[in-house]
């Protein structure tokens, strides 16, 4: 496909009320987009971690009645599923697009993710750049940004992923859809590509 970015009208898809006429208008305009950026970055990811990479665009299949608020596609090392793995995400709020590496609530070894990177703050100031958010909850649209996190804060993001069964762990880039919509599908692709350059070491040491 002709990939030219997302618009406004992509944005507004999170504001149209019920299951399936949302489902409808985010299956014709968001998910192909989706699909190519998939495609994209699967391959580039792959280089960057060192083992290949498979993209799983969501398809919201279990909702009956709430609409999806989000949506996304991962990457994961994984070709059955990515919840279980350190993965990435890039994807769509009504607000903005963000581009993560996750570990969610499903992944067997947060504990010991957790405890590397509690040892690992120092590290993670040099390498996380002060802009990029970090988020305990893939399910809200807020995150927090590196530069207004004490080492305090980061330690109870660490430590939670270790003793909360329902925690997680986000790190990576929002994207104000206002700035968004104004980049051309190369521009966003090379914006894409960035963020994943500073959230390779992240995932490595996952």
């Amino acid at each position: 496909m002709n990939f030219t970015g997302f618009t406004q009208a992509d944005f507004d898809v999170f504001r149209i009320t019920g299951l399936d006429e949302r489902m409808t208008a985010l299956k014709a305009s968001i998910r192909p987009k989706l699909e190519f950026l998939g495609e994209q970055f699967s391959g580039e990811l792959s280089v960057l971690a060192g083992n290949e990479m498979f993209s799983h665009v969501a398809k919201h299949a279990r909702r009956t009645v709430n609409p999806p608020d989000d949506t996304w596609v991962a990457f994961a090392d994984n070709k059955r599923g990515y919840k279980k793995h350190p993965h990435f995400q890039i994807g769509l709020w009504q607000s903005h697009l963000f581009i993560w590496y996750a570990v969610i609530d499903e992944a067997p070894h947060k504990a010991e993710i957790g405890s590397l990177l509690e040892k690992k703050i120092d590290y993670l100031r040099k390498h996380v750049p002060d802009e990029f958010v970090w988020s305990d909850d893939h399910r809200k649209p807020e995150a927090t940004k590196m530069k207004d996190l004490s080492n305090e804060q980061l330690l109870h993001l660490f430590q939670r992923l270790q003793s909360v069964k329902k925690s997680e762990i986000l790190c990576g880039v929002h994207l104000p859809r206002e700035e968004a919509v104004q980049l051309s599908g190369p521009q966003l692709v090379e914006f894409i590509h960035e963020a994943f350059v500073k959230l390779i070491p992240l995932y490595k040491l996952s």
